[in-house]
């Protein structure tokens, strides 16, 4: 039937529009937001990068001077505040030690390389790594997370327990190796899986993956 995962793309794009994502006014703020959204809500995320400009700035220079436990009290919505604290203190010692702080040096590393480089950092995973060099690096690779695998599973395109990379480069093989294109897909099925996947009992009728080709079908 072709290649499905553009067809996809087209369908949620043409139902919720562009999605925006990430809400950051800055490079800087989408890592720490990158760290600070792991097994929470970005509500929550949100909160605590309130609280980190009320009562300072959002820049990795802050985090660097604000003492460890200071820093978990301005996150604690998050959850695991003490172990994100400690994550974010290793990330800006990293960056200081090995690229005197600066951001834009660390991100001009080849994609692969950057990415073993964060990947080698406790606490960061392969999605954490894969936001931090989408959305902040602005270099081309697809962010799967548990919205991506929970709507392909539940149409059959792969099985809910399918390893992170495998599904990657799945995806990426169908996809143009394009840094707006994978923003706005990620988001995308980030707003359909909350919309209509992700939940008890999923709302298959009214969603926009209904009009994919029979032959694919899907679980409910």
């Amino acid at each position: 039937m072709g290649l499905i995962y553009p067809v996809i793309y087209d369908l949620l794009y043409n139902h919720f529009g562009p999605q925006g994502w990430w809400p950051a006014e800055s490079k800087e703020e989408i890592v720490i937001g990158a760290i600070l959204t792991q097994n929470t809500s970005w509500q929550n995320v949100e909160k605590a990068l309130n609280n980190i400009r009320q009562n300072g700035k959002i820049s990795l220079e802050f985090i660097h001077k604000t003492p460890r436990a200071e820093l978990a009290k301005f996150i604690r919505s998050t959850g695991y505040f003490n172990q994100k604290s400690e994550r974010l203190k290793l990330f800006v010692e990293f960056l200081y030690h090995e690229f005197n702080g600066k951001l834009d040096d660390l991100f001009s590393l080849d994609t692969y390389i950057l990415r073993e480089r964060l990947l080698s950092l406790k606490g960061i995973g392969f999605e954490t790594a894969d936001d931090i060099i989408l959305y902040a690096a602005e270099k081309p690779v697809f962010v799967i997370d548990a919205y991506t695998k929970r709507v392909l599973s539940r149409h059959l395109l792969c099985d809910a327990g399918i390893d992170y990379n495998e599904l990657q480069v799945i995806i990426q093989k169908e996809t143009p190796c394009d840094v707006n294109i994978y923003m706005e897909y990620h988001a995308l099925f980030v707003k359909v899986g909350k919309d209509f996947c992700l939940r008890k009992k999923p709302l298959c009728y009214n969603c926009p993956l209904n009009k994919l080709d029979k032959n694919i079908g899907h679980t409910g």
